[in-house]
């Protein structure tokens, strides 16, 4: 049971993290619209490929899936689906980070 919690919390940091980018607003919605003359930009406090929690994230979920795959059971028929999403997840992650 504790490793099914902590395996779904891993999926969860992995997906939120994945996620948490902000998009920008549609074309022709009242954001586009009306632009407001660009500030001059803060100095970014971290370079482009240097995301930590992305990359803590993608060497946790691989430390899961090595778990997963060499398991004594399979966690009552949930494990080829958490493999499934786990894999799902790193890719989504490295995506991420092919894109920054």
């Amino acid at each position: 049971m504790k490793v099914k919690i902590a395996m779904l919390a891993i999926l969860f940091t992995a997906f939120a993290l994945t996620f948490s980018v902000a998009t920008p607003a549609a074309p022709g919605t009242k954001a586009a619209v009306t632009r407001q003359p660009a500030a001059p930009a803060p100095a970014p406090a971290a370079t482009p490929a240097d995301h930590p929690e992305i990359r803590d994230a993608l060497a946790a979920l691989r430390r899961a899936k090595e778990h997963l795959q060499h398991a004594a059971h399979d966690y009552q028929g949930h494990r080829v689906e958490a493999i499934r999403a786990t894999d799902e997840a790193i890719r989504q992650l490295e995506i991420c980070l092919k894109y920054d």
